[in-house]
């Protein structure tokens, strides 16, 4: 999140005519740059930031927060109304979204700047958020918390950045949300050409077509969809080498099944995920760490050719690294970030939305493997260079890892399945705190049988995300 922090504060000063941000968190009093003890100057915290510059009537600045239920927003330093006493009395437009199921959550992230340039994934804006690649285990820039002045643990975050149509279609998805929340009909940014990309962060991908997936559930008049759902099940089915896939929570039964599909045939891809060894919330260790057994148990069991690895990351002195992206990278052909997680209520219950672009040339091929292969060192703790060297000889990302812990490249540990006590079985088997739709968000007892309706629905063609 270091360079998440840094290029968005670069690209929003460079704004002409609007910055327009959705987030699940957002806490006013975050710092682009804290310095040691969590400080820094008043200037760059983001909420005085965007004050400042919407104080400039060309720019128009709007904060679309989700309306979060008080025990959420308790975990976030009650963020909610925090910023809404920052921001009261001042030109920036910040509006709380509650319009959505009941039980469900905004869960969406993106900063959108004159509808040419814009950022999506799975970081939001909190001082629990921003840590370094090298999540070092005593940085005296991670802020401390709030419970016991300790430094917030170690997180690992992933943001795209688009520019051109793919950023004009964010900048509409903003712009239904704030239609939706507030009755607002805002008019598009004007054309900007040739937006400046933040100078540290060179385009990976030119000349590429990125594709956006969401998922939205059925409230009103606004219809369900099950894009991020569809895109994930398409690209299991076709996978042909390896399935890469970092992720908060691993419980959706569907995406279980798909997995263990590819895990049964002979000769299908190979599936390597990358979760968080406990969660950071107690009430997710309860539910989503509980549930997330049966889905590896799933796998395991279906892993008859020994082409599945579950890995949790630690730091250097084995502490836990919180995974927070939410990214896949299918073979050499796709690469997916967003802000869904492999759960029940991310594909179709909570709001979420994914970027996605397909291979389409060698040196698009090149580059996703080039990503994929800095993400897996970066885990290790060592440079591309033996990630590169261990797969080509090895002929299996897989085996290739295992040869690298074993050479003491120690930073990624496996997530084994375990026997689940009667408490915890309950929770896992009705998926509590992970509904499936608005159907069963208070009605647990109905998830199995939903699950089964599902399970059925998929089991044919999956309709194209749109």
């Amino acid at each position: 999140m270091e360079a998440y922090f840094d290029a968005a504060m670069d690209a929003m000063s460079r704004a002409r005519h609007c910055v327009h941000l959705l987030n699940w968190a957002f806490e006013a009093n975050t710092l682009f740059h804290p310095q040691a003890g969590g400080s820094g100057p008043d200037s760059d915290r983001i909420g005085n930031f965007l004050i400042a510059l919407a104080k400039n009537p060309d720019i128009d600045v709007r904060v679309l927060c989700w309306k979060s239920a008080m025990p959420v927003a308790a975990t976030q330093h009650f963020f909610p109304f925090m910023d809404r006493k920052v921001f009261a009395g001042t030109d920036v437009k910040f509006v709380l979204d509650g319009k959505l199921p009941i039980g469900a959550c905004h869960h969406q992230k993106m900063i959108v700047i004159d509808d040419a340039l814009a950022f999506c994934g799975g970081g939001d804006i909190g001082p629990d958020r921003w840590d370094t690649p090298e999540h070092l285990d005593d940085n005296p820039r991670r802020e401390k918390t709030r419970r016991d002045n300790k430094c917030f643990d170690s997180r690992h975050e992933v943001m795209g950045l688009v520019d051109g149509e793919a950023a004009g279609n964010l900048g509409e998805l903003f712009r239904d949300r704030w239609r939706r929340a507030t009755g607002e009909t805002i008019k598009a940014c004007p054309p900007v050409r040739r937006p400046r990309w933040p100078g540290k962060i060179p385009p990976a991908f030119a000349n590429v077509t990125t594709g956006i997936s969401r998922t939205q559930a059925a409230w009103r008049d606004y219809p369900q969809v099950r894009e991020n759902e569809a895109l994930h099940i398409s690209a299991i089915r076709e996978a042909a080498a390896c399935i890469y896939m970092e992720n908060q929570y691993f419980t959706s039964p569907l995406i279980a099944r798909e997995l263990a599909k590819r895990l049964a045939e002979p000769s299908g891809p190979e599936v390597i995920l990358i979760s968080t060894e406990h969660s950071p919330s107690y009430f997710d260790q309860m539910t989503m760490d509980r549930t997330r057994l049966d889905f590896i148990k799933t796998l395991t069991d279906a892993d008859k050719h020994d082409r599945l690895q579950v890995y949790s990351p630690v730091t250097t002195l084995g502490r836990t690294i919180i995974v927070h992206a939410k990214l896949t990278i299918i073979d050499d052909a796709l690469l997916r970030i967003g802000s869904a997680n492999i759960n029940n209520r991310s594909l179709g219950f909570d709001t979420e939305c994914d970027l996605s672009l397909q291979a389409r040339s060698a040196q698009h091929r090149a580059e996703i493997l080039r990503l994929r292969n800095m993400l897996l060192a970066h885990w290790l703790g060592c440079l591309h260079e033996p990630v590169d060297e261990a797969i080509a000889r090895h002929g299996q990302v897989g085996a290739a890892l295992e040869a690298l812990r074993a050479a003491g490249y120690c930073r990624l540990r496996p997530i084994r399945p375990e026997a689940l006590n009667p408490a915890a079985a309950f929770v896992s088997a009705f998926h509590l705190g992970d509904p499936i739709g608005p159907d069963d968000s208070w009605r647990p007892w109905k998830r199995r049988r939903m699950a089964r309706r599902e399970a059925a629905r998929v089991q044919g063609d999956v309709p194209a995300p749109c």
